[in-house]
């Protein structure tokens, strides 16, 4: 994809944040078609959205489960970015008015000890298993920016960081290296009533394959995974959209909790 398109395509993103506008289809002249051409244009739009989101501070993956594959009518994996004015910790309260269309999602996250480098691609469950610091319940907070979501191309979605628009990170569990991560129980609720359970299993049969897959795409994007990052493993439940005055809590059985509301 020719620099000037990439360009051309993270101006049009920005502006419609910048405006409060949602985001249009792009021109074809400057839509990513593949999605090395999605990873090219995301990536100039990560650092452009740093001077006033923050850095990266870490990364989401989404469509890992079936619940999610099925509900986005997308069959594999989708990375985006975390940025650090974004991202919270244990509980939260954000504007409502700061998404055109806020959902949340229920995942086990993971904070690296280790960076994971090119040159030590590729990378399995164990591999990555021995980089992980710490793993915590999360919530992120997605966005659909969109006229209709499901008219635009994977491509598309993955070039505007894949509905990204924050998380919010529990407390570090004890003792998370003796746990089945693939048996816990997650849970979501909104205003106290539950709205959706899964199991670590429905991320890629364990939420570090989800982690291996996306080791692997960052370093061959030549963004490998660093020491401190976060990383947001896939929801295990369906996104549930939110209305202004909203309490979302999740609840990863042995990992934690995590909350926001949502001011109106």
């Amino acid at each position: 994809m020719a620099p000037e398109a990439i360009e051309r395509a993270v101006a049009i993103f920005v502006a419609a944040r910048q405006r409060g506008q949602r985001v249009p289809i792009l021109p074809e002249a400057c839509r990513p078609i593949s999605l090395e051409d999605a990873y090219l244009v995301q990536a100039a739009l990560n650092e452009r959205l740093g001077g006033s989101l923050g850095s990266v501070s870490g990364r989401k993956i989404g469509c890992t489960t079936p619940v999610m594959q099925r509900y986005l009518r997308i069959a594999h994996p989708c990375a985006g970015a975390l940025y650090e004015d974004r991202v919270h910790h244990m509980e939260a309260t954000v504007p409502f008015a700061e998404h055109w269309r806020p959902g949340v999602e229920c995942e086990i996250a993971v904070r690296l000890g280790q960076s994971l480098p090119a040159a030590d691609v590729p990378f399995d469950r164990t591999a990555v298993a021995a980089a992980v610091e710490s793993c915590m319940a999360a919530i992120e907070i997605v966005d659909d920016r969109y006229d209709d979501f499901r008219a635009l191309d994977a491509p598309t979605l993955i070039a505007d960081d894949f509905f990204s628009a924050g998380a919010v990170v529990g407390g570090s569990a004890r003792g998370w290296r003796e746990l089945d991560l693939r048996a816990l129980r997650g849970a979501m609720t909104i205003n106290g009533v539950e709205v959706g359970t899964g199991i670590g299993a429905d991320v890629m049969g364990h939420p570090f394959e989800a982690l291996a897959w996306l080791a692997n795409h960052a370093a061959a994007s030549g963004r490998p995974l660093a020491a401190g990052d976060i990383v947001l493993t896939g929801s295990i439940i369906e996104t549930r959209w939110v209305e202004p005055g909203d309490t979302v809590r999740v609840a990863i059985e042995s990992l934690g909790e995590a909350s926001v509301r949502f001011r109106p």
